[in-house]
């Protein structure tokens, strides 16, 4: 599977790099589309020039500028990432408005949350990013969309400063892509992903103390399911590539080392398993703590 052409302007290789998101990524067969977007999105390809992860990561930093911060885009996006598996173009459509609803529920869920709980977002910070009135006219806006697109789900689902462990079951190490300075990536077809995670679900339930990663994982396969079988599924570091020493990045080898401790615990070997989380807990929580860095 490969990409499609990305050429650059000179503006954009001297626009500042965002450095702290990563991305898991379904891009689906064009036949998968309806009309007329599948005619849209064949437009789109032989345009030549698509837009990067780093353009539509700081459109939506620029929103958050004005006074009050624009919380949701108020038009979807029409762009997408491109991939071709042979004569098949993948498309990966950004749907920014409807990740920015999305986003805005995991905003306002946290901002819920009790005192105390680590995930709290404290309220006054977030009435400080955008005021309840935002958010209000936000979360109408996306009732009414929800009742004409019952069925619609993002093709991409993203994370700040980790990429999610539970991420990792849907790939091996030989599907790791590492060019220093410029990416680091797993791709996968859709039925490889979906087989490993029935895997390790398997494994996971059977084993005590990881219903969380087990819950998480869940979640992603139920995902998953929702999009056509013969797509591609890709894991993405984006900006971490940017923030992270290159030789860190070399040595990191997340997916191995999930397949490494769920081997230990379909095994039997607890010391194996827990040897191998705890590689994978200790690479990601010093990433983690770069939220909290000045």
């Amino acid at each position: 599977m490969t990409e499609s052409p990305e050429p650059r302007a000179p503006s954009e290789r001297s626009a500042p790099t965002v450095p702290y998101a990563s991305y898991l990524r379904v891009y689906e067969p064009l036949g998968a589309f309806p009309e007329p977007e599948r005619t849209h999105w064949s437009d789109y390809a032989r345009r030549g020039r698509v837009p990067t992860y780093q353009d539509e990561l700081r459109g939506a930093l620029a929103d958050l500028v004005p006074v009050p911060a624009v919380g949701v885009p108020v038009h979807e996006s029409g762009d997408a990432f491109l991939a071709q598996d042979g004569a098949t173009l993948l498309v990966c459509p950004w749907r920014t408005r409807l990740r920015g609803w999305l986003a805005l529920e995991e905003l306002i869920g946290s901002a819920a949350r009790p005192a105390g709980d680590a995930g709290r977002l404290p309220a006054a910070v977030l009435d400080a990013a955008l005021p309840p009135v935002v958010r209000m006219q936000a979360v109408a806006d996306y009732e009414r969309w929800r009742e004409r697109n019952p069925d619609a789900r993002p093709w991409i689902r993203s994370a700040v400063w980790q990429v999610p462990l539970r991420w990792f079951v849907l790939f091996t190490d030989e599907e790791r892509e590492y060019l220093p300075g410029e990416r680091l990536r797993y791709r996968t077809p859709m039925v490889q992903g979906r087989r490993r995670v029935a895997r390790a679900l398997r494994v996971l339930r059977r084993a005590e103390g990881y219903a969380p990663l087990a819950e998480g994982l869940v979640d992603v396969g139920s995902w998953l399911e929702e999009f056509h079988p013969r797509s591609m599924v890709e894991l993405d570091y984006g900006g971490l590539v940017h923030a992270l020493a290159a030789e860190r990045l070399a040595a990191d080898h997340s997916a191995a080392d999930l397949a490494a401790a769920l081997a230990g615990l379909r095994d039997g070997d607890e010391a194996g398993a827990d040897e191998a989380f705890g590689r994978l807990a200790e690479r990601w929580r010093a990433v983690r703590e770069r939220l909290f860095a000045n």
